[in-house]
């Protein structure tokens, strides 16, 4: 073997992106694999709950308003079962309330919808590098 195959190579990012609306959850998916991102989608907060208590994920991008469960729902599990897991509230309702309780519930960042994609890709960098 030579010294290029034996170096350590950091396993990709993983990002699950959490969105009831399935055109949001493909353009973030498709913005963000080209980056080196190994990037899973679920469509509700179900689904995610899920995905947490059977994959390892570094980054969660989480809608805040979907059906049944919502995204503080599915940030309280992250937090209480995967502490190591950053997550990212992505909302269409920038209230002060809605930051406050994202922030008091442990995210590490909140984002406005809709989103510029570069705004998106600069808060993951940042969430998971400072």
């Amino acid at each position: 073997m030579d010294a290029l195959s034996q170096r350590d190579v950091p396993p990709p990012v993983r990002v699950l992106v959490v969105d009831d609306e399935e055109a949001f959850r493909f353009v973030l998916e498709e913005v963000l694999k080209p980056f080196g991102y190994d990037v899973k989608t679920a469509s509700d907060g179900d689904e995610a709950i899920e995905l947490l208590k059977v994959e390892t994920f570094d980054v969660v991008l989480l809608d805040v308003k979907m059906k049944r469960v919502d995204g503080f729902e599915v940030l309280k599990y992250a937090k209480a079962h995967c502490p190591e897991t950053r997550v990212i509230m992505l909302t269409a309702y920038g209230d002060a309330r809605t930051a406050i309780e994202s922030f008091h519930l442990g995210a590490s960042g909140i984002l406005g919808k809709p989103c510029d994609l570069n705004d998106v890709l600069t808060t993951i960098e940042r969430t998971l590098y400072t």
